[in-house]
């Protein structure tokens, strides 16, 4: 992990090590995600996760729906214990969210 990563990228990296729940605010709604890969596109930080509940713009489906986050954009961030969730095609496609990877389940 750089010296120049956020506090929030810092976080996010130990919600995934541990296989945390990420609750926070995105684009004024609030989500619960489970995140699986944090790293770099475009040199900006990002991550993949899976979102469970809370809103979005697009509408959640009731299974949950893979979402890739700019981290800065996220705001009210905390991690918690709690049931992990992934969603179908994680292991079978590859992601495009993340070019530079750090960290990955």
């Amino acid at each position: 992990m750089s010296a120049l990563t956020s506090s929030i990228y810092a976080l996010v990296r130990a919600a995934i090590l541990e296989r945390r729940i990420v609750s926070a605010v995105y684009d004024n709604l609030p989500r619960e995600m489970c995140p699986h890969v944090i790293g770099w596109k475009n040199g900006k930080e990002h991550c993949l996760f899976f979102q469970f509940a809370g809103g979005s713009r697009r509408g959640l489906p009731p299974q949950g729906a893979w979402r890739c986050l700019d981290l800065e954009m996220l705001s009210e961030v905390a991690i918690s214990a709690g049931r992990w969730r992934t969603g179908s095609g994680y292991y079978e496609n590859r992601q495009v969210c993340v070019d530079e990877v750090d960290v990955q389940i």
